[in-house]
């Protein structure tokens, strides 16, 4: 047994231990990877928005789903569209298909961890002339050798310095910020479709308003006409009556062409050609909602124009990593083995077997400052990105700011609007009666009316304002979307 223990190794084991012993070196040199680790830029953030003072605080509804931001307008025909848009929308298309060109690119990059294996076989016909002192005439009286080969090879390339690692981080923070561009723009067309949808029902609203107008006009102008002909009235006061008639019966015409042109656009953004879609009218305009607003430092979390800029950083980080790599040498291993012969017959039998394996290591020893040129790059498109980054970051607080300020004042101004629409109102009922029992003309009431229906439709007017700017400023805010939530659509971007 003591023998047995002392006996020297036999040979043919060197080459396997030496080749594993190096595998087994580069597996352990693998945990290092040159370049720096990522680290979320430095911004400034504000402890709350200047423009929040006095905001009124909204729970979400529990009965909303996540993202599903459009539902808090409560309009079930609307909550249709927009669900419409999410799975017909063309630009929408557009960036699912480049986002999934992105995530085939991160599978592509995990690949490389893996060793190659590639079988390969092969027939060549081939002929020397006599002269040639590498000729076979043996085999073939007439010079032609044929051959026959099959071979399989392994070959894998030890990730030492982390470049496949840095490389795999740069393209999985590519894949996150295009699934993040498709967010944003999916975010910023359920936007378009949801202020068109909004906008369409005030014009419905508005054309309400100028019917009932219309029939009042009408009313107004046969009982002047009736007048004129018992000689209470003169000619003058059928022509206002006829001229302010006209007038509203043109601007109640005028809304058919901006309700069509809404209408077409919603059509669009759903991916349907305009000649195919109508849309009803409505009876009511969706409510103005109240909107929780999230602190400043969540807004860098929930839009996702944001996290796109931030995960373009992560990838030009990576990069550097990538390119400073190209400094150190590559490792491959490498192994194959297989048949060889001159005839078929015996062409897979053990005499005819070949084999090799052994490490390659190669490095660039000058390159006239090519690499130094690359890491120069990567340096400074990394020092872009960052400043793209901050300025989306600013960008956005600028953006919620100015609609938290526009919806205040419009809230004010609505308060006001209303108090004049009243007094409008009660001064028409009182000058109405006052024609009436003929103690006033008619130019008196034409000019009432004219001011009482400039408040009905300023008063519209505002309410489209505020429902506008209640959606700008729900996407401001990023809408339903979450960065922590939205970036998992793939789950080959979770992970290694």
């Amino acid at each position: 047994m003591t023998d047995r223990i002392n006996a020297p190794v036999p040979q043919r084991t060197l080459p396997f231990r030496r080749t594993f012993g190096i595998g087994f070196c580069a597996l352990l040199l693998s945990a290092c990877a040159v370049g720096p680790d990522y680290q979320r830029p430095d911004m400034p953030t504000p402890a709350h928005f200047k423009q929040a003072e006095g905001w009124t605080q909204a729970n979400p509804s529990d009965a909303i789903a996540r993202g599903a931001w459009w539902e808090i307008y409560g309009d079930p025909q609307l909550n249709t569209l927009v669900e419409k848009l999410n799975t017909s929308n063309q630009t929408v298309a557009q960036y699912e298909a480049q986002y999934r060109q992105a995530a085939a690119l991160v599978r592509s990059a995990r690949g490389a961890f893996f060793p190659t294996l590639d079988l390969t076989t092969s027939k060549n016909r081939s002929s020397q002339g006599t002269g040639s002192s590498s000729s076979s005439l043996s085999s073939s009286s007439s010079g032609i050798r044929d051959t026959y080969n099959a071979q399989l090879g392994v070959s894998w390339e030890a990730d030492i310095w982390g470049k496949l690692r840095r490389g795999l981080e740069a393209d999985k923070a590519n894949a996150q910020a295009s699934l993040a561009d498709l967010a944003s723009m999916q975010l910023s067309l359920q936007s378009q479709l949801v202020q068109n949808y909004l906008q369409l029902r005030v014009i419905d609203e508005q054309k309400r308003l100028l019917e009932k107008t219309v029939d009042t006009y009408q009313r107004s102008l046969t009982m002047t006409q009736n007048q004129y002909r018992a000689g209470i009235s003169g000619r003058d006061a059928v022509a206002q009556a006829q001229t302010q008639l006209k007038s509203t019966q043109a601007d109640l015409i005028d809304l058919a062409w901006q309700r069509a042109q809404y209408e077409s656009a919603i059509a669009v953004l759903m991916g349907q050609a305009p000649a195919d879609f109508s849309l009803a009218t409505s009876d009511s305009v969706p409510a103005l909602p109240q909107i929780p607003v999230q602190l400043p430092s969540q807004l860098l979390e929930r839009r996702p124009d944001i996290a796109a800029a931030e995960r373009s950083v992560m990838a030009a980080n990576a990069n550097i990593g990538v390119a400073k790599a190209a400094y150190y040498p590559d490792l491959t291993l490498s192994m194959s083995g297989g048949y060889s012969s001159s005839t078929f017959s015996n062409w897979i039998s053990l005499p005819n077997r070949f084999w090799s394996v052994g490490p390659q290591l190669a490095m660039t020893l000058f390159d006239g400052g090519q690499r130094a040129a690359e890491v120069d790059r990567t340096e400074a498109v990394y020092d872009q990105t960052v400043a793209q980054y901050r300025q989306t970051v600013l960008d956005g607080f600028k953006e919620v700011e100015d609609y938290l300020a526009q919806l205040r004042v419009y809230e004010q101004e609505a308060g006001v609007r209303a108090e004049a629409l009243a007094s409008a109102r009660d001064s028409l009922r009182l000058t109405s009666n006052q024609y009436k029992a003929g103690l006033i003309g008619y130019l008196d009431v034409v000019n009432v009316q004219t001011t009482a229906l400039s408040n009905e439709r300023s008063v519209l007017t505002l309410l489209e304002s505020r429902l506008v700017a209640s959606v700008q400023l729900i996407a401001a805010l990023g809408g339903g979307w979450d960065a922590e939530t939205g970036l998992t659509r793939d789950p080959q971007l979770s992970g290694r």
